[in-house]
Order: structure tokens, then sequence, then C-alpha cells
């Protein structure tokens, strides 16, 4: 009998690079902190400069930690939605889910203005801004799980996930058209993305609304793994299809519109991580899959956060540049090695 690989060694490996690029994006900004001094101050023992303290627990670590949960949260989403559609190609933002959080998070932005004589949007709050975002991505997901039944192309899927794309970026153009200058701005600040922007409280909501995405995805495993063989194998497994489908729906969403809330919309990182992490794994148990997407999705989103804040200067790039800097090249080399893909 074959012994199965319990990939420790990989897992050891991921966390060491993940607590390297969490130290470095720390010690890295507009603020030149070495990482002796960072360290100092998380573990209390800096007694001298007060504004080192100030700046990382205040800043620094919010930051990182949203890094983390945002990276993880994507790459887990993505790796959902790729195994539920059976489709290598299948991400929160290919697929126009990311477009649906945004428009929902548009619609309590701007919509006041555009709607003022029937509705008001007054209760603009962190709650409100997250049920919103998630509502719209739960929604363009089952519209987008229910076209899939019917249209089993690859490409013709992702065709229409664009079109989902354009049609909710169409909307947000009327409401932007009809709203008021500061809320435009605010909006248009908003989809630039953004991982400095939390408070304690909002990176608590996240964090929140990440782990119940996380135990429904560990909750899920079982199904994953089988949804990979077909319907049929699922069925015989004595897997409640419908039940398996709502809970992974509802898991990608919580994950993708709470995200997309906080952080504003960022491309790719859903689409390439779980490409990347099958590379490093050569597995497509999920059980393994899991929790190497959320290690390789922190680490890719904390290296690009490092990189989008440009060290030792004061101007901050907007994060959802990136990673699309990162992610488009994945998506042409997974298109030109499309036959080579592990699926």
């Amino acid at each position: 009998m074959t012994k199965q690989p319990t990939y420790a060694i990989h897992f050891l490996a991921l966390l060491l690079v993940l607590f390297i690029c969490l130290g470095l994006n720390i010690s890295f900004g507009s603020v030149s902190i070495t990482v002796i001094d960072t360290l100092k101050v998380i573990f209390g023992s800096d007694i001298g400069e007060s504004s080192n303290s100030y700046i990382i627990w205040n800043y620094r670590i919010p930051k990182a930690l949203t890094a983390i949960l945002v990276g993880s949260g994507l790459a887990l989403s993505g790796l959902l939605m790729q195994t539920l559609f059976r489709n290598p190609l299948a991400g929160p933002y290919v697929l126009g889910i990311s477009s649906g959080a945004s428009l929902g998070a548009a619609l309590l932005i701007m919509g006041s203005s555009l709607f003022s004589g029937f509705m008001t949007f007054s209760a603009f709050n962190d709650i409100a801004l997250a049920v919103a975002s998630s509502v719209g991505s739960f929604l363009v997901l089952l519209i987008v799980l229910t076209v899939a039944v019917k249209v089993k192309d690859t490409m013709a899927l992702l065709i229409i996930g664009l079109m989902f794309g354009s049609i909710t970026g169409a909307i947000v153009s009327v409401l932007s058209y009809f709203t008021k200058a500061e809320k435009l701005q605010q909006y248009i600040f908003w989809e630039f993305g953004s991982l400095g922007n939390l408070t304690w409280m909002q990176l608590s909501i996240l964090c929140l609304c990440t782990c119940i995405g996380i135990l429904l995805s560990i909750n899920s495993i079982k199904s994953l793994n089988a949804f990979l063989l077909g319907e049929n194998y699922a069925k015989s497994l004595g897997i409640h299809l419908k039940k398996s489908r709502y809970t992974i729906i509802i898991a990608t969403g919580l994950l993708a519109g709470c995200i997309t809330a906080f952080a504003g919309p960022i491309a790719f990182i859903g689409l390439a991580v779980p490409h990347l992490t099958r590379q490093v794994f050569h597995t497509t148990d999920h059980k393994i899959l899991i929790p190497a997407v959320l290690c390789c999705g922190a680490i890719l989103m904390l290296i690009c956060d490092t990189i989008a804040q440009l060290p030792g200067s004061m101007s901050v790039l907007p994060i959802n540049a990136i990673t699309s800097i990162f992610g488009a090249p994945v998506v042409i080399w997974l298109l030109v090695r499309k036959k080579k893909m592990m699926f």
C-alpha cells in the first residue's frame, strides 16, 4: 500500500516564508524602522522611541494582518470556485463575483444620490458595507452557477463572467453620473484597493467573516474532493449535492464579498494562487490544498503590499495594480499550458 505524503516539509517552509514576509512587511514603509527595532516593539522590549511603537501597532500590524486575511481569503475563494465549476480558469474576479460585490458597495456608497426619493442609505457603516458586498457577490455567483449548468465550455463561461462584469460596470457608471462629487471620490479611492485604511473594529469584522468562510470550506472538504470526479461519483458517496453547492456558494460569497467590501476589488489573487499551489504540492486533495492556498495567498499578498508601499517613499501604489502585474502573466501561462493543468 502506497504511503500518502504528508507535505510536512512543504508546510514548514511556507510558514517560515510567511513569517519572514510578515516581518519585512511590518518593517518597511515611509518611515524607516529596522527589523531589530520592529521585533523589539512587537515583543515589548522597546522602551525608547514611542513613535515607532505607535506606527507599528496602529498602522503596520493592522495592515499586515489585513494583507494576510485578504490574500488567504481570496485564494481560498478561488480554489472553491475552480473546484465547484471544475474550471481551472474560474476565480472571483474573472467570473464577475468581485464585480457583484463592487456593485453592492457602489449602491451603498453612491446610491443615496440616485434613489434619494425612494430609499436612503444613511446607515452606511462597516457591517452594512460587508452585507451589501456579500449580497452582491452571492447573487452574481448564483446566476453564474445557473448558467454553468447549461454552458460546459470553459471559454464561454469566462466570457459570460466578463459580460456580468460589464453589466455591473455600466450600472456603476450610471450611479457615478448622478452621485455627488465627494461620494464619487470615496468610491474611486475604494476601487483602487487598499489594505491600510482599516481600524481594529473593521479588521475584527473582516477576520470573523474570513474565519466563517474558512470553517465552511473545511467542512466541505469531502464534497470538494468528490466534485472533482463528477456529480455521479459524488452521489455514490452519499453527498447531498444541493446542500454542498449552497455551502460552497455561501463560503465563496462571504469571502469574496467581505474582502471586496473592506479592501476593494483585488484582481488575480483568487485565480493565480490555487494554480501556483498545485505546482508546489502536486495534489488535488483539498485536505492539503486548503491550508496550502491559505499560506500561499497570505505570502503573495504580503509581497504585493510590501512592493505597493514603496519602502522609503511617501507614495503608496494601488494594491490592485500590483496584484494584476503578478496575476496577469499567470493567466497567460495557464492558457498557453492548458493541456498540462492539474485538474
